[in-house]
């Protein structure tokens, strides 16, 4: 790479709820090529005047089509990091996306896998570059706007009890909710006709059945809420 060149690619911070831990898990691709050939790094591409990517969605796609093999319930840019040294070949950037994939996502091949995010988070599992630092900031907008938003549920089944949705917050924000708060919400997003009952109930080994609800065709993005879920804490 020449000194007037910056390596540019678009990266993937991939996550799903794994239903056991009831914890979130990151997916990971082993590397292909130098550097750092072998290890197991998040899914991304290069972006440079040969590919054939439009803008940085259609790479973001390419990403998630090519490398992660996954299907998102949810994608949205994070942001771009650069610098001299994430790179051993010389000045790079990274624009990185975060992805929020159904509990039941599983894995393509042996070069993809799950693992747990806080042996990221806490460098347990070392990752190549600055995938630690990209995921780590991608975990902070996700707890950012699971405190106002809808977005959480993106992580839970299609069809979820409030069971489902109370775990996939906690999993977002790394702390307890308050049930009642929960609910609240799902009630108004019913009214809104962004969440339906779907007149099913799952039945679980033990404890009373439980309703089951869906996302309405009109549901997109969000929904915003005007208060923070952790304005009334479980147990305060």
């Amino acid at each position: 790479m020449s000194a007037a060149e910056v390596l540019a690619s678009v990266d993937l911070v991939a996550l799903r709820m794994d239903a056991e831990s009831r914890q979130l898990h990151l997916l990971l691709h082993c590397r292909e090529r130098d550097p750092f050939v072998g290890q197991w790094a998040l899914p991304g591409v290069i972006v440079n005047g040969s590919t054939r990517d439009a803008n940085l969605e259609e790479a973001a796609h390419r990403v998630l089509r090519d490398k992660a093999q996954v299907m998102p319930r949810h994608l949205e840019q994070v942001g771009t990091e650069g610098s001299a040294s994430r790179d051993p070949r010389g000045w790079s950037m990274s624009t990185y996306y975060l992805a929020l994939l159904a509990p039941e996502t599983e894995t393509a091949d042996d070069g993809l896998r799950f693992v747990p995010l806080a042996e990221v988070l806490d460098g347990r599992i070392a990752l190549p570059f600055d995938h630690a630092a990209l995921t780590r900031l991608s975990v902070e907008r996700l707890a950012g706007k699971a405190v106002y938003t809808s977005l959480p549920l993106y992580l839970a089944p299609p069809r979820f009890t409030v069971l489902d949705a109370l775990n996939a917050a906690q999993a977002c924000l790394g702390t307890t909710i308050n049930n009642t708060s929960l609910r609240k919400r799902l009630e108004r997003m019913k009214d809104a006709n962004w969440i339906r009952d779907t007149g099913e109930k799952n039945f679980p080994k033990m404890g009373r059945p439980q309703q089951l609800w869906e996302l309405t065709e009109q549901a997109s993005g969000v929904f915003i809420f005007d208060r923070s879920l952790l304005a009334d804490r479980a147990g305060s």
